[in-house]
């Protein structure tokens, strides 16, 4: 199944973390024109979080956000056997982009670029612990970022701090009108295997044989 960012919207409370953050939500951005393998992989206003090897010959590019309860099947269902599988051994290079569907998913996204840094492990460290602590976040947002920053070893200041950054949060937000506008993807989870879009939750044994077909090519 694929959770799109309205439904999301429609859903969810966000009055307590816009209050925090002092972030409005963003309007759905039209369709555009399809999308290349290139523009796929071209890099946006903020620079991929990915693993694996640079040179791989299968690159996959995952759209997601925490809130989403099929992201977050997948995180624990799927991924972690593409990454033992095809990531660690230099088949797949693997790149995870934010697309919010709330609000609550914006101030994730900030946090985790805030933790990482440049460092993309440890990017994908901190999703990993969004997607496993989702039921938190949705029920006490607030409270659970400031947790997840300080076992990183962030004050409650710098947590608060770091979801009123303008900057950061524009940039978030020209990743994601590139992907609606360019890569026309509507919700989460979409992915994209050299360029062959991929829309909704998808098993293991789908990616497997997609990627081994592209490993002989």
């Amino acid at each position: 199944m694929l959770v799109t960012r309205r439904a999301f919207t429609q859903a969810l409370s966000l009055t307590g973390l816009a209050a925090l953050a002092g972030l409005p939500p963003r309007r759905l951005i039209s369709e555009a024109m399809a999308a290349s393998a290139d523009e796929v992989t071209r890099p946006q206003a903020l620079p991929d979080m990915a693993l694996g090897a640079t040179d791989a010959k299968v690159t996959i590019v995952e759209y997601a956000a925490p809130t989403c309860p099929h992201c977050a099947a997948f995180n624990r269902d799927v991924f972690p056997r593409i990454k033992s599988e095809f990531i660690g051994t230099g088949k797949v290079r693997y790149v995870f982009r934010e697309f919010p569907l709330n609000i609550k998913d914006l101030a994730c996204a900030m946090l985790a670029r805030r933790i990482a840094g440049e460092d993309s492990a440890r990017y994908f460290a901190v999703v990993d612990i969004m997607f496993r602590q989702q039921d938190q976040l949705l029920e006490k947002t607030s409270d659970t970022l400031r947790l997840i920053g300080r076992q990183a070893g962030l004050s409650r200041q710098a947590v608060e701090d770091c979801l009123k950054d303008q900057t950061l949060q524009e940039k978030i937000s020209a990743c994601q009108k590139f992907a609606e506008d360019v890569l026309k993807v509507e919700g989460t989870p979409t992915f994209f295997i050299n360029g062959d879009k991929i829309v909704g939750e998808t098993s293991f044994g789908e990616f497997e044989q997609r990627i081994k077909t592209l490993l002989k090519s």
